[in-house]
């Protein structure tokens, strides 16, 4: 249940700033590199993390972690940081607590990117990755561990195969062996689903989707539940639990506790050193989507579900794919974790196979194709050839993404309007 003494409207328009008297009431962009000191001493307290301050962007910002503050309230998490792409804050999460010689599980459906980056990026650092099918039996789940597992890894609603992540039972199964689970709920947003509410224990953004909502500003976003005992298994992270010699010997779970440890290890040394970090401009226009997710994602989520519906009544489309629709065999997953809505994105696949669905995207007049999903305007994209491009057949299969399918991310336009492109375009194949 959640905990949040405001609702989450408010929330989105006026958390993680507050202006005092006589301050901006627009969250000011602190477009500067670097911070002047009195003295040397002053920076140093900084420096080795004594006291909080801002020294260089590079590592925070305070516009930064405005917006972090307020996507971390509604996460309902204790910490959070920006990162300069989604890529980056999955990079992170997973690598600030496994490295060489270490093992993640991860569901199978996921993103192509992020699939890439565990099962072949991570793999030449040393880091192996066992696939799991995210409606895998109770064994198949427990058979993927191993002694130095140290982590899972899953998407709310898998992108593009929609499949809808068991929260619950896949953070028992990760904390049965003593190791946290990562979400990505970049698709729902916290708006649909709080996946720390549900037993995650690190959420994960592609700030660029629905937060932004514009298509304008490429970001990634890690929040902490702040609730996962990391010195109850102090042996499976070291990182976290003993001193840090990079930086003057510090241990981030005494220092910071728990609430604390995690982000400020991933800023002090993944920031430090990959040097990820989102623009303050960049984060400023994502706290302007923000302040209309509530409002936005209503309507993605009725045009989403209105959408699937016609679809699914068309003569010439073989079949759809929408959590939220009636019969899909991920309805009963979506009533559980996603009662609001499951965002605007349906995946289909048109009568003829992969010559009809690339006739059908080429005579879309609204839709644009388009890299992208998940903002304010309709778009469509063919992923096998696109954000899939790398995998192969199995690795295709595996993820739930076959030749002809189609990813429409419906946007905030009129409903009867993207209905009415969509049946002229099909009327062309």
């Amino acid at each position: 249940m959640s905990d949040r003494t405001e609702s989450l409207g408010t929330t989105c328009v006026q958390g993680g700033y507050r202006p005092g008297d006589g301050e901006p009431r627009q969250l000011p962009i602190y477009q500067s590199t670097t911070w002047k000191f009195d003295t040397s001493e002053h920076m140093g307290r900084l420096f080795d993390l004594e006291e909080a301050g801002y020294f260089y962007t590079r590592l925070q910002n305070p516009t930064n972690d405005a917006v972090a503050a307020k996507i971390t309230e509604l996460e309902g998490g204790t910490a959070g940081m920006l990162t300069s792409s989604g890529q980056a804050a999955n990079f992170f999460a997973v690598f600030n607590i496994a490295g060489a010689g270490d093992h993640v599980v991860a569901s199978s459906a996921i993103y192509g990117g992020t699939y890439n980056l565990l099962a072949n990026t991570m793999r030449r650092m040393g880091l192996e990755c066992t696939f799991v099918a995210p409606d895998c039996s109770d064994a198949e789940l427990e058979a993927a561990f191993r002694p130095n597992t140290k982590a899972v890894f899953g998407e709310t609603i898998a992108n593009p195969a929609l499949a809808v992540l068991d929260i619950e039972r896949f953070a028992a199964a990760a904390h049965a062996h003593g190791v946290p689970l990562i979400v990505d709920n970049t698709f729902p947003t916290p708006v649909n689903c709080r996946p720390i509410e549900w037993g995650a224990d690190i959420v994960t953004h592609s700030t660029t989707k629905y937060l932004d909502g514009h298509g304008a500003s490429v970001g990634g976003a890690i929040v902490d539940s702040g609730r996962f005992d990391w010195c109850a298994h102090a042996d499976k992270f070291p990182g976290l639990t003993q001193p840090d010699e990079s930086y003057h010997g510090v241990t981030y779970t005494e220092r910071f506790g728990l609430e604390g440890a995690f982000i400020t290890k991933a800023t002090a040394q993944l920031m430090r050193d990959f040097g990820a970090i989102q623009s303050p401009q960049n984060a400023f226009y994502i706290n302007l989507g923000l302040e209309s997710l509530h409002l936005r994602m209503a309507q993605h989520n009725r045009n989403g579900l209105a959408m699937a519906e016609h679809l699914a009544a068309h003569p010439k489309v073989a079949w759809v794919r929408y959590p939220g629709l009636p019969g899909d065999a991920q309805y009963d997953l979506a009533q559980k974790y996603l009662p609001s809505g499951a965002s605007g994105v349906v995946s289909f696949g048109v009568a003829g196979g992969r010559a009809a669905a690339e006739t059908f995207m080429v005579n879309l007049k609204l839709a644009q194709i388009a890299t992208h999903v998940a903002d304010a305007r309709t778009c469509v994209l063919h992923p096998a050839n696109a954000t899939h491009r790398q995998m192969n057949e199995a690795e295709l299969a595996a993820a739930g993404i076959t030749p002809d399918l189609i990813r429409l991310s419906c946007g905030i336009e009129t409903t009867e309007d993207l209905l009415a492109d969509v049946d002229q375009a099909l009327a062309a194949v």
